[in-house]
């Protein structure tokens, strides 16, 4: 797609002035949203295998981002941010969102709705044929 790597390019710019990558930025994201997952739910929500989602983890986990969550389960492995972590998404989301801002300039809310929900068909059916 003629717009994925000027898009990769520029965000893989602003991220790396945070020394991350966007497969690390994805899971910071995820997990801010939803406090904390298993490799297992993170792995099915980057639609990668497990071992890649270890390796990125476990990179974050060393950079001070990520910590274990401890469980019942020893087989289960849950990661929480740190607050460190958690200090650095808000610094990178302010860069992302402008980010965004500068991307979606001069297209209406209107548009980038219908945008988001057309994303989303596609999404969809790729997925069922995965099937």
């Amino acid at each position: 797609m003629l717009l994925y790597r000027p898009f990769e390019n520029r965000l893989n710019h602003a991220l790396s002035k945070h020394h991350l990558y966007r497969a690390q930025w994805s899971i910071m994201y995820y997990l801010n949203n939803d406090a904390s997952v298993t490799l297992v739910e993170l792995s099915h929500y980057l639609g990668v295998e497990k071992p890649t989602v270890t390796r990125t983890i476990a990179k974050l986990e060393e950079m001070g981002y990520l910590e274990p969550v401890p469980t019942k389960d020893k087989r289960e492995k849950r990661m929480q941010l740190t607050d460190t972590g958690r200090k650095v998404y808000q610094e990178v989301r302010a860069a992302i969102d402008e980010f965004e801002r500068e991307i979606l300039r001069g297209i209406s809310e209107e548009e980038q709705l219908e945008g988001i929900r057309l994303m989303s068909e596609i999404r969809n059916n790729l997925m069922q044929g995965e099937l």
